[in-house]
């Protein structure tokens, strides 16, 4: 083993962060397309998802 290889703890590498903010994204974009569904449902049908 290299005596420059980080053994123990240190600071977190930058890809993991890039996960997160990738999977943080993803949220809101389901987040916004229920909340546009539940829009268009509510002005079109003046009720939201409602089953008759």
């Amino acid at each position: 083993m290299s005596p420059n290889m980080r053994i123990r703890g240190g600071k977190v590498i930058a890809i993991d962060n890039l996960y997160t903010v990738i999977l943080g994204l993803a949220f809101c974009v389901v987040l916004a397309t229920a909340a546009f569904v539940a829009f268009k449902c509510y002005i079109q049908y003046e009720t939201i998802f409602n089953i008759p």
